[in-house]
């Protein structure tokens, strides 16, 4: 088993080391596995021979010893708040405070500050302002530009000016952290890092870039509510371009840069973010210690990153791309193979997907439209014609997986969208019915869970989502396979509330719609206000954080 990082002094001396290349701070519990972002980089530069500590939720109240205890690294600090925004794990949609953390020992609540981005790259820059301070993760990449804050009811500038980072590296971060720890290691000048895609920075002046794509300013948006809107409209456009441009968004006597993103990984490329010694487990330190999140992904398997449903309330795009990047099924496999051979695996894989799981393996038929192609989503308002829809891949890496030995059931635990197999008149792929069948009846663990948001159609229209009726369809085709087969698997539809745009109305509408489309309805209906994302809801900028109510169809 590979070691795991040192956490403390202790730990770094018994490794006989006397330096450090790279210092995390985080606003998580440390758990070395790739569904961590932190461990996912950590292991990644460890590979190019990278000695890594990490500094799980710094103590930012005291005499700040944890930002002293290890100094500083040779090359930079690298700052993120954690899995979730600092804020959305704090507070409820309603400002309310919670009252656990599902990413800390126990679920014990208040173990990282608000803005936890922002506070740790401060201390950080003061306590050591010639060392370089990196920030990254959901919190810092969605305040990269000016953004709208809930939590204050305000406009926001980037984060970067108010932490004081250095870089801020937004999205999935292995190659672009890769190639700034490089250049850091090379002596580059700052010129010449201002080139690295997938990093933005602020700098005083006029910029030097005379083609890229001019933002209305901070202070312009501040007094004027459309050229805000118009902002966040080209960077939605720039964000699902195959071929981005460079944004730049002037601020006070400067302006901040977002260079283009890397191109899409490739299967090879996904391949080797897995291929990586993660030991799956909480870091000793938490020894006897329940870390409620752990039990969540511990048995989870990751097949692919992205999504092109392009949700309006959603930032999957934001941070995963558009583009779906796959593992190879002999990558899946690999994992799950390891798996098994661990202690506390019983049998059963929980999640076995993505942020949507039935995306793997799928594209453009013709990869050169999609490279021109400006869209937002790929099946809003109707399904492009040059997606290929075939299930047939993730029909058979189900079957792959399953045939390990030692793996009882894979569930689907991620979202899955019915529109990509169905249409208002039945199944609409080859496959339609076999996945369908298989999900229900093999890899669902009871309930089915999907997500239709809504009834109304102007509603659904503001969220970028399918109409209503392609959810009557996945009920008729979901009771006739029940009744098929003898089973009494269960349908939870997902609604949100309080999107923007719905109203009073189309919320009582919703209320009394799901008893109307079904003589045998029998359910109850639970009211859940939390954020319908686990993160903040827009690219460069938060939206309300939407409240869901669970609809449980007996």
């Amino acid at each position: 088993m590979a070691e795991m990082f040192p956490t403390s002094a202790k730990e770094v001396q018994k490794l006989g080391w006397d330096y450090i290349d790279i210092i995390f701070f985080t606003g998580d519990a440390f758990i070395d596995h790739p569904s961590s972002g932190t461990a996912c980089i950590a292991r990644y530069l460890q590979r190019y021979g990278y000695r890594i500590a990490i500094v799980p939720q710094p103590n930012w109240r005291d005499d700040l010893r944890d930002f002293r205890k290890l100094g500083a690294p040779r090359l930079f600090f690298a700052v993120n708040s954690g899995a979730m925004d600092s804020m959305v794990n704090h507070y409820t949609a309603a400002k309310r405070l919670r009252s656990d953390d599902a990413y800390t020992p126990e679920g014990k609540a208040g173990m990282r500050p608000d803005r936890a981005v922002t506070v740790y790259s401060s201390i950080l820059k003061r306590l050591w302002p010639d060392v370089p301070v990196v920030i990254g993760g959901v919190e810092a990449s969605l305040r990269r530009l000016t953004h709208y804050d809930y939590w204050s009811d305000s406009l926001m500038r980037s984060v970067l000016l108010d932490s004081g980072a250095d870089w801020l590296c937004y999205g999935m971060g292995e190659k672009p952290m890769l190639a700034l720890t490089r250049a850091i290691e090379k002596g580059w000048s700052r010129h010449q890092m201002e080139s690295l895609p997938q990093f933005a920075f602020y700098r005083k002046g006029n910029p030097a870039v005379k083609d890229g794509l001019l933002l209305h300013s901070y202070e312009e948006c501040l007094s004027d509510g459309k050229a805000f809107a118009e902002n966040f409209h080209k960077i939605e456009l720039n964000a699902n371009a195959y071929a981005a441009q460079t944004v730049i968004e002037p601020v006070g006597d400067g302006y901040v840069q977002v260079n283009p993103p890397y191109s899409p990984s490739t299967q090879e490329e996904m391949d080797s973010f897995w291929d990586l010694p993660f030991t799956k487990l909480p870091h000793p330190r938490y020894k006897d210690k329940r870390i409620p999140a752990y039990d969540m992904i511990k048995d989870s398997i990751i097949t692919h990153r992205g999504c092109f449903g392009g949700c309006n309330f959603c930032t999957i795009a934001a941070h995963q791309g558009k583009f779906i990047q796959s593992r190879s099924e002999g990558s899946i496999v690999s994992e799950v193979e390891k798996l098994v051979k661990m202690p506390s695996f019983k049998g059963n894989i929980s999640d076995l997907g993505a942020p949507t799981a039935n995306m793997y393996g799928m594209g453009g038929k013709d990869r050169s439209l999609c490279a021109r192609c400006a869209r937002k989503s790929c099946l809003h308002p109707s399904p492009c014609p040059n997606l290929d829809r075939s299930h047939a891949r993730v029909l058979a890496l189900y079957d792959k997986v399953c045939a390990v030995k030692g793996v009882r059931n894979a569930y689907v635990g991620s979202g899955v969208r019915y529109d990509l197999f169905l249409d208002e008149k039945g199944y609409c792929v080859k496959e339609g019915r076999e996945y369908l069948e298989a999900l229900m009846l093999h890899h669902t663990s009871g309930r089915l869970k999907v997500a239709p948001e809504h009834t109304e159609k102007q509603v659904l229209d503001y969220m970028a989502k399918p109409s209503f009726k392609l959810f009557e369809t996945l009920r008729r085709e979901f009771d006739a396979v029940n009744r098929a087969e003898g089973t009494h698997v269960e349908l939870v539809p997902y609604f949100i509330s309080s999107h923007p745009g719905c109203t009073l109305q189309d919320m009582r509408a919703l209320a009394s719609n799901p008893a109307h489309p079904y003589d045998n309805f029998f359910g109850y209906v639970r009211h859940r206000p939390r954020p319908a994302h686990p993160q903040t809801c827009f690219r460069g900028k938060e939206s309300r954080p939407q409240e869901r109510t669970e609809i449980v169809i007996l």
